[in-house]
């Protein structure tokens, strides 16, 4: 048959068919490759190298596992912290402040060396914790033997299980002395049993000097087991509860008042507080317990938000949100780290640091990034004085909550929203901003009672941070907040945060699913790919009952 002789139309509709047909398998197979091989795809897994120093070059591409916790929101009753006086019941003599009274927390003075072992039961390799101030010095200048020989003998039982301790100096908690808030007005001026706090004319350079001793005498005590020291946790978010608004103790609130007047004199107090610690931690501990050239690394941890313009409860593109945003991620998110790196303190907030800190520059060796929540700002109205601007917070919405990406991201005991990729956005910017200082992250976690979520926040968050590690920022570990339930602060004990949850009749902790997930990734030294594929992504996580209905995570 000659190849240019016309077909019938049968011929031609059987090629027409024909070509449909294959047309309409490579589209069936190409629209299910796009939309549905991928979730079928074994995932890759993510693999991690051994824990090494947060701050040495040689610590580049390491990676450690661990979890956090806090003196005062675990340990049993210790009427010498601040937070004991200022939640106690007023008809027990305390000034009834927060939702609960701190009381024995949960236990874990008392049940410290028994907590080691659920460290050691998950393989992780570090623990961050702090050492109470309060209970080490509970008068000023008084030191307490059996508090530090307590903390010995917790150190002891960290190295013999092969966990790296990194020890907090200041995390939210002070002796009552330094700033008794029953006495805020602190008439009579500073004195032993009341030195009046950061930004007071007097005291405040005294509380420098306290503070510079105390790091001193753990740094000489410890040091030959602990490396890893940091000196300030959440310096913003602290100074802002405590001194701001006067939900924490001891209860002042600079914010109702003259905030450059009277907020900034604590900022810069609380700065230089740290700048001296670092020197004296610097010079008291001479011991390389890691074995990294230094005896030394000391850090200090920042709470960061993932802020999104916002406007009428949507995310808004207006300039006057999107400025009032970024001077919110400026100053909620760099401000701290920027003074501290350069050595002056931007002290009218209005974007260029203008006050000379002497001795504050360059003390910093590492940097703890504290993540939890994304939420809005807006620039209209602006509540805040100064900064001309409203954020989204805690059942403040004067338009600025926005809904959450999905609504299963709204956490209800905290009344914001986590979302995962948040922790990859902040990571990317601290990264691009400072790139010469190693980051690690002390914090990321979720207040829920099901285990799943927690599961799913653990994976996440390691997803996220190998997302920042594999485009070439410097993340070296990991630490999942906390390590049990405990005191939520001004919110009591009804958060639970714990990888491990605590009966609060009998104390006994057990093991949730988090803690189980955590576990597994730790002892296996990698994120495998079925656990990304069972808790991963960012799609939606396993609801939280509380949360069905909510439209914005504002607490209304």
């Amino acid at each position: 048959m000659p190849a240019h002789r016309r077909r019938g139309p049968a011929a031609r509709r059987g090629r027409a068919l024909a070509t449909l047909a294959a047309l309409t398998l490579a589209a069936a197979a190409c629209a299910s490759e796009e939309a549905v091989a991928p979730a079928q795809l074994p995932l890759p897994d993510i693999g991690y190298g051994a824990p090494d120093s947060l701050a040495a070059p040689s610590g580049k591409g390491s990676f450690r596992l661990g979890a956090a916790s806090a003196a005062t929101q675990i340990e049993d009753s210790n009427p010498a912290t601040d937070w004991y006086v200022f939640t106690r019941p007023k008809a027990e003599g305390g000034m009834g402040r927060g939702a609960e009274f701190v009381g024995d927390a949960s236990r874990g003075f008392s049940k410290a060396l028994e907590d080691v072992a659920l460290l050691r039961e998950m393989g992780l390799d570090s623990y961050r914790f702090s050492m109470e101030w309060a209970r080490i010095e509970p008068r000023r200048d008084v030191i307490d033997e059996e508090a530090l020989a307590h903390y010995d003998r917790l150190l002891d039982a960290l190295v013999e299980a092969g966990i790296r301790p990194v020890v907090t100096l200041h995390h939210f908690s002070n002796p009552v002395w330094l700033d008794d808030p029953r006495h805020t007005g602190c008439a009579s001026g500073p004195g032993d049993d009341n030195l009046c706090g950061f930004g007071h004319p007097e005291g405040g350079p005294l509380v420098i000097e306290e503070m510079a001793e105390h790091a001193a005498l753990l740094a000489a005590r410890f040091g030959d087991r602990v490396d890893d020291w940091g000196t300030l946790n959440e310096p913003f978010n602290y100074l802002l509860a405590a001194y701001g608004v006067g939900a924490f103790p001891p209860g002042k609130s600079a914010l109702l008042g003259d905030l450059l007047g009277e907020f900034v004199p604590v900022l810069r107090d609380y700065l230089l507080a740290h700048a001296a610690a670092y020197r004296a931690l610097a010079e008291a501990d001479t011991v390389d317990a890691d074995g990294d050239g230094e005896a030394a690394d000391v850090g200090l941890t920042l709470s960061v938000g993932d802020w999104v313009a916002a406007r009428n409860h949507q995310p808004s593109d207006d300039p006057e949100d999107v400025e009032a945003r970024d001077r919110m991620a400026y100053v909620y998110n760099h401000l701290v780290v920027d003074a501290v790196l350069g050595g002056r303190l931007d002290s009218d907030l209005d974007g260029e640091p203008d006050l000379e800190l002497p001795g504050l520059r360059g003390t910093l060796d590492w940097l703890g990034v504290q993540y939890y929540f994304r939420a809005g700002v807006t620039g209209d109205g602006g509540l805040v004085p100064v900064l001309n601007l409203t954020p989204c917070v805690n059942g403040l919405d004067f338009g600025a909550c926005v809904p959450p990406v999905d609504p299963t991201f709204c956490v209800p005991a905290m009344r914001y929203e986590h979302h995962a990729p948040g922790l990859y956005t902040v990571l990317k910017d601290l990264g691009a901003r400072f790139p010469e200082l190693p980051l690690v992250v002390t914090e990321s976690g979720i207040a829920t009672r099901v285990g799943e979520r927690r599961a799913e926040v653990v994976v996440r968050a390691l997803e996220q941070i190998e997302r920042a590690r594999g485009e070439g920022v410097d993340v070296r570990g990991y630490y999942h907040w906390s390590l049990y339930d405990n005191f939520e602060w001004a919110e009591g004990f009804a958060p639970r945060f714990g990888l491990y949850t605590v009966d609060y009749g009998s104390y006994e902790r057990t093991a949730t699913k988090g803690a189980e997930v955590l576990g597994e990734i730790a002892r296996g030294r990698a994120l495998t790919g079925a656990l990304r594929a069972a808790y991963g992504g960012d799609g939606p996580m396993t609801p939280e009952p509380e949360a069905e209905g909510l439209e914005r995570c504002n607490g209304n």
